[in-house]
């Protein structure tokens, strides 16, 4: 088998008004419009004063947008997806790439903060409609984290070099997931590349934890993240939310010297896959230990945020020293 056609003659296009590249869209936009994003977006998103009508029908951009995205495209010309083969007979008020261009950027930090209402808005009625609230009481896992999307543009707004070392967009996002539940994404936010990972984090994780509870979720929350989120700020957040925590902490000259009085007797073997098990003293023997013991974070902060809590401390044999 070959093809018939040199290069320079061949030419493919899907542009058969019959053919329908993304029927999975179909299904998609009808979950969004049943749980009411468009009516949300509209009602919330209020581009008033934008120029060339850029404010007009916010409804139907956001969803054309969301629609691209649900498609495949990752840019503003990509977007036009949606008026190839047989999807504009599929679907009404779908907009050209350049207004949807236009649209998005006339918003601004209030404008963005008006579209994260109705996304936390909509996520609650998603989690409602999709079976995503556990059925039993359940334990609840609140992750946040962050990363850094590599750009190349240099004149790509917000884009700039951070701990990676590239010149990217750096986002923040909080997900919430149960032992029977996928993880569903209830909070994000761009910050600056530059960003510390950290930064911003105790606002976002009280939206997302209200979030969480707006679904409907009674059951206990635990919020777990790296030691890049380990601050009073974040640990505030989680106490007055009624969640727990479970914070990784860097090792620090304080840490070193809490974990220099565990005695050795305290110590107890982790079983990993090269662990080995001990018939006569019945235990597993492994290079892996944890220990745990009580310790009080930020005391150089005020009396109200200092916090008692376990830390737990694994501890392996150093092959190199």
């Amino acid at each position: 088998m070959k093809v018939s056609h040199s290069p320079s003659t061949l030419f493919a296009a899907f542009d058969d008004p019959d053919l329908v590249a993304h029927a999975g869209l179909v299904p998609t936009v009808r979950l969004a419009e049943r749980c009411g994003l468009p009516a949300l977006v509209a009602e919330k998103v209020k581009l008033t004063g934008a120029a060339n009508g850029a404010g007009t029908a916010p409804a139907a951009k956001a969803l054309s947008i969301v629609g691209g995205m649900v498609a495949g495209a990752d840019s503003i010309d990509d977007l036009d997806v949606l008026r190839h083969g047989g999807l504009p007979r599929l679907f009404g008020g779908v907009r050209a790439p350049s207004t949807l261009g236009t649209f998005l950027r006339a918003f601004t930090w209030g404008h963005v903060r008006q579209l994260e209402s109705a996304t936390r808005a909509f996520t609650c009625n998603l989690a409602v409609h999709a079976g995503l609230v556990p059925t039993r009481d359940e334990v609840v896992f609140v992750d946040i984290d962050s990363k850094v999307k590599q750009v190349y543009g240099p004149a790509k707004q917000g884009a700039s070099f951070g701990y990676t070392k590239q010149r990217g967009l750096h986002f923040q996002i909080v997900t919430a997931k149960t032992g029977t539940c996928a993880p569903v994404i209830v909070a994000t936010r761009l910050r600056k590349g530059s960003a510390g990972s950290g930064k911003g984090a105790s606002s976002l994780l009280r939206e997302a934890l209200a979030t969480v509870r707006a679904m409907g979720i009674t059951a206990q929350i635990i919020v777990r993240a790296d030691s890049a989120y380990f601050s009073h700020k974040v640990v505030e957040v989680c106490r007055k939310a009624g969640a727990r925590f479970s914070l990784a902490v860097a090792v620090r000259k304080t840490i070193r010297e809490v974990i220099a009085h565990i005695a050795e007797d305290a110590w107890t073997p982790i079983k990993y896959a090269a662990a080995v098990w001990d018939d006569e003293e019945e235990r597993w023997i492994s290079d892996a230990e944890i220990a745990e013991v009580p310790f009080t974070a930020f005391t150089s902060k005020k009396k109200q945020f200092h916090t008692t809590a376990r830390l737990i401390v694994r501890r392996v044999k150093r092959l190199n020293p």
